[in-house]
């Protein structure tokens, strides 16, 4: 299953970099893709698993001074 979310914050390369290392670290998270132009991420999470917003959210804020958040 595959999810879309709004990423402020980021402002390189690098800060792509570090929200996707922060992502693919939460359990049952199987990939992320994250765009700095967007500025997005695409998170794919096993079936299994149901991922709520704000445990992404607190993931990324581990990472650096990111905001995740629902993409209407």
């Amino acid at each position: 299953m595959t999810h879309q979310y709004l990423v402020s914050g980021i402002t390189c390369g690098g800060c792509a970099a570090n929200v996707q290392k922060a992502l693919e670290s939460v359990p049952g998270v199987v990939k992320a893709e994250v765009k700095r132009e967007a500025p997005q991420a695409t998170v794919t999470v096993t079936m299994e698993h149901h991922i709520d917003t704000g445990t992404l959210a607190e993931a990324v804020k581990k990472y650096g001074n990111y905001v995740l958040s629902e993409q209407h």
